[in-house]
Parts: C-alpha cells; sequence; structure tokens
C-alpha cells in the first residue's frame, strides 16, 4: 500500500508542476505575442534621418497588434541606453513618455500631431512633453520603443518622467513589446 501512496503523490507532483509551468508558459506568450513595428524603420535597423534632430524631428510611424486580452490602456516610453557614448554609457536618455493611449487604437501615424483621445503625455529628458529624436553626441546608439498594455486606464499624473509613470504602472503591465532602432550623426 505504501508504494502506491508514493506513486501517487509523485503523479499528483507532476501534475501540479505541469499545471504552474502551462500557466507560466501562456502568460510568457501573451507578453511574446504582442507586436510593435514600424512602416519608417525595422527592427534593430537605421531610424531614417526624417526622426531624428538632423532631419524634421517627427515620431515614426508605430502600429501594433496582439494586445493581450483584458488591455485597458498602453504606454509607450522610448529611450536610448547607450548615452552618451555607446563605448561607455553612463545613462539612458529618455526620447518619448506617452500613456493612456486608448486599447482600440493600432497605432499612432508618423509626426503623430494628433493623438488618439485620451492619450497623455509626460516629460522626456529635455523636460518637455512630446517626441524628442536620436540626436547622439557619438557613435551608433540603439533607440528602443517599448509599447506597455496595462490592465487600467491610470489617472492624470501631471506630466509624468519615465520613473513616475513606470512606478504607476506596477502592478498593471498585462503585456510588453519592443522596436529597436539604430542611429549615429
Amino acid at each position: 500500500m505504501k508504494w502506491d501512496c508514493r506513486l501517487f503523490f509523485a503523479r499528483a507532483l507532476v501534475l501540479i508542476f505541469c499545471v504552474f509551468a502551462g500557466a507560466a508558459l501562456a502568460e510568457e506568450n501573451k507578453i511574446m505575442n504582442m507586436k510593435l513595428e514600424s512602416s519608417d524603420f525595422v527592427h534593430m535597423g537605421e531610424i531614417p534621418k526624417r526622426f531624428t534632430c538632423d532631419g524634421e524631428d517627427v515620431a515614426p510611424a508605430l502600429s501594433w497588434s496582439n494586445l493581450p486580452a483584458g488591455t485597458q490602456s498602453l504606454a509607450l516610453i522610448v529611450d536610448d541606453p547607450d548615452a552618451p557614448d555607446p563605448a561607455a554609457p553612463k545613462l539612458v536618455w529618455v526620447h518619448w513618455v506617452l500613456y493612456n493611449i486608448p486599447a482600440s487604437s493600432s497605432g499612432l501615424p508618423a509626426a503623430a500631431k494628433k493623438l488618439p483621445a485620451g492619450s497623455l503625455h509626460g516629460l522626456n529628458d529635455w523636460k518637455r512633453t512630446g517626441y524628442g529624436g536620436p540626436c547622439p553626441p557619438i557613435g551608433r546608439h540603439r533607440y528602443f520603443f517599448k509599447l506597455y498594455a496595462l490592465d487600467a486606464v491610470l489617472p492624470d499624473l501631471d506630466n509624468p518622467d519615465k520613473s513616475q509613470l513606470e512606478n504607476a504602472m506596477a502592478g498593471h503591465i498585462i503585456g510588453k513589446a519592443e522596436l529597436i532602432g539604430t542611429y549615429r550623426h
């Protein structure tokens, strides 16, 4: 009888492990399936001059898909982890902070002069709202466009910086997608 009990408990533990592992994989797939793309540049490709300080300094077009079920709003943070010099980075420079983008939207047009209703800006590291394009002082930098799916619409945070927005998003992120572009003067 003891052997049968051990076998039963061993099978039960395997089943419990499989259930938890399956749930973890499903959660990871929710995050991994979300997509962020641009018609203006490809992932890990060069950001065209138009979207930089050497050009018009306007935001590139962005589109997203496969948002997780339960998405109530989106947040977008664009930053450069290679500042000031990719050979010896010292800080992450924030180029754009945007939140409360409606979950019903599917993207932002190039230049993004008119944002979807309800969208709110935060402050970039130039201490202004809106997009500030790549303007690397030296070398080729990477620019991370990070889109977050949130299970809530955030309150008006009165022009938050990246850190304040990240604190407000804590516990509400149900998906994430990333698009990386590069630029060199």
